[in-house]
């Protein structure tokens, strides 16, 4: 029997929807600067005045500048994520992981999306705290990813659940960390898209 798909979430509230809307904004003039500068003159009262909110909203939102990025680095998992939770009632396979994931790394935009990304990971090596936002949102990813394929195949063990979220969610990360340190375009061959089908056929080679 087919496994079932979850319910639809409710739509959030015009309240939800304007406060994630704010939230994602600092991120994105947070990840901007961070990505153009570094993060150690960039503050958090820069990044608040930018975004057109004040010092207590910015921290209404983030704990410290760092924090301020997570919500643009989440972007791409929920991209990733929604479309394998649109796909086939099973386990996908590693060539439907792979094109899901790059669909996801897909710039939608003219690449300037991309641009800060790369910028943003470089900065990461100066960061640890930085870095820390990058590892959390990761996991965070692994986890959603987990709990995807689990409502997508909930007949297959545990153990090869966790290693397929493990090696699939893994291949992004590498992906784009790889990508960064050179100067490959945003799209075409050394993008973070063809990346990852390398990475994702390297690393779920043997979970298929």
């Amino acid at each position: 029997m087919p496994a079932a798909r979850p319910a639809p979430a409710s739509r959030p509230s015009l309240s939800e929807r304007r406060k994630a809307q704010t939230r994602f904004e600092i991120a994105r003039t947070a990840a901007r600067l961070f990505a153009a500068e570094g993060t150690a003159t960039v503050t958090a009262e820069r990044i608040a005045a930018e975004s057109g909110v004040g010092l207590r909203t910015f921290y209404r939102y983030c704990r410290t500048k760092e924090d301020a990025v997570e919500p643009l680095l989440s972007t791409g998992a929920s991209r990733w994520l929604d479309s394998l939770a649109d796909g086939p009632a099973r386990l996908p396979t590693p060539a439907e992981f792979a094109a899901a994931a790059a669909r996801a790394l897909t710039p939608r935009d003219d690449g300037t999306e991309m641009d800060v990304m790369r910028g943003l990971l470089r900065a990461m090596e100066q960061d640890p705290a930085l870095r820390a936002v990058w590892h959390r949102v990761n996991l965070t990813g692994e986890q959603s990813l987990l709990t995807v394929l689990t409502g997508l195949s909930p007949e297959t063990d545990t153990l090869r659940l966790r290693l397929t979220a493990v090696a699939a969610a893994g291949a992004i990360r590498v992906a784009l960390e790889q990508w960064a340190t050179g100067d490959a375009p945003a799209t075409g061959p050394g993008s973070p898209a063809d990346l990852v089908t390398d990475c994702m056929h390297k690393l779920t080679a043997g979970l298929g």
